[in-house]
């Protein structure tokens, strides 16, 4: 439990998808309800599986970087 919103937390793992599975929970949501919307999300998933498709939305892991409006900043590591 948190004192705040956005206070830090001992471990912070995000679930961005697991198959085609989706779940809708109040503590847990699959896929991650914001992962589509964040370059350094999608983009690495989109450098390994392009093709891969969003379980709710449909739209492959490309489609999805291309359209990601949160972390535009992101870069790759060389």
């Amino acid at each position: 439990m948190r004192a705040h919103k956005n206070a830090a937390r001992t471990l912070d793992l995000d679930l961005i998808a697991h198959g085609r599975v989706t779940l809708d929970q109040p503590q847990l949501v699959i896929p991650h309800p914001r992962a589509h919307e964040r370059l350094f999300v999608m983009g690495p998933l989109a450098e390994i599986a392009p093709d891969w498709r969003h379980p709710r939305l449909g739209l492959t892991a490309r489609q999805l970087a291309d359209q990601a409006s949160v972390g535009l900043d992101a870069r790759p590591v060389s």
